[in-house]
């Protein structure tokens, strides 16, 4: 079993930036991949960046390529998404997700577990 807590989100204006945060629990954190989510209203979830198991593989979605850096830290069990240059389009609730394999997938139906959730809002 793994326990996924986001935290970081907020309002924030264009250009602007924030740190998502996710505390892991429960299963060995340096044996899985993780992946951050996101999904507007009305639109289907999306994988916006993935990341293996020891961090040295990275996957980025072309829309956020340039701009959000997602990272982890294996000793301290948490995962983050570093977010610059915001855009009002990245406005979304942003879920962090664990994937008992070692390597990201684009497919949210590869992850088993899921965080709750936290809202980001980009105003223009």
């Amino acid at each position: 079993q793994v326990q996924l807590v986001e935290s970081g989100g907020g309002l924030v204006q264009a250009g602007g930036s924030l740190r998502l945060s996710c505390a892991a629990s429960g299963r060995t954190f340096s044996t899985y991949a993780m992946g951050w989510f996101r999904q507007a209203p009305g639109k289907e979830r999306e994988l916006v960046a993935g990341i293996s198991w020891s961090g040295g593989s990275t996957y980025y979605a072309d829309s956020v390529k340039g701009r959000f850096t997602i990272s982890r830290d294996n000793a301290k069990n948490t995962v983050y998404l570093q977010m610059n240059s915001l855009k009002p389009e990245d406005t979304a609730v942003y879920y962090c997700a664990a994937t008992l394999t070692l390597r990201s997938s684009r497919r949210p139906d590869d992850y088993n577990y899921w965080g709750q959730g936290t809202q980001v809002t980009v105003s223009s």
